[in-house]
């Protein structure tokens, strides 16, 4: 989308492309229950979060075309527009804030909202994304950026041995109010 990302900087964070120390950041937070059943994933009691896994992390924010690191200080998660449509002025909205201590601290809403005024401002007319029935804080935060549910695909995950629903939302740019 843009060869010349700009750093995008809010009260207590900042939005920037991802550096080598993120690396070492992401692998010191390691997995935390709650935030990888978020993304619909398990993991194993005795499995460790590896290097490799942690460069994998930071290489693919580094290859989207629209992401940011979330940096509070260091680097706490990770925000993205993808299946950008310029034909329709619509693209897709994902996040995952990676460190446990900064859940449900607003952090979350800030990077949203930033990202939101910054592909608003470019032209695009609607934002949508998806999220697990379960992920209640998620949805919370979605809702308070303004996003509204738009339907739902039952049991479209199966996660920890149970199906989950996924809610798509949806925000327009007439719809939007930044901070």
């Amino acid at each position: 989308m843009i060869a010349d990302l700009p750093e995008l900087r809010g009260a207590r964070l900042i939005l920037r492309r991802p550096i080598p120390q993120d690396v070492e950041t992401r692998l010191a937070l390691g997995r935390h229950r709650e935030i990888v059943e978020a993304y619909g994933r398990t993991f194993g009691p005795n499995t460790t979060f590896t290097r490799g896994e942690a460069e994998a992390a930071i290489r693919f924010i580094e290859q989207q075309n629209c992401a940011w690191v979330i940096d509070a200080g260091s680097f706490v998660g990770h925000v993205r527009l993808h299946s950008i449509d310029w034909q329709d002025k619509r693209a897709a909205l994902a996040i995952g804030i990676d460190d446990h201590a900064y859940l449900g601290k607003g952090y979350g809403t800030e990077a949203i909202r930033l990202v939101l005024e910054y592909a608003f401002g470019r032209g695009l007319h609607r934002v949508s994304l998806r999220v697990l029935s379960s992920n209640f804080r998620a949805i919370a935060c979605y809702r308070k950026c303004g996003f509204v549910e738009e339907g739902r695909e039952r049991e479209a995950a199966f996660v920890g041995g149970a199906w989950q629903d996924d809610i798509i939302m949806g925000l327009l740019d007439r719809e939007f109010s930044p901070f």
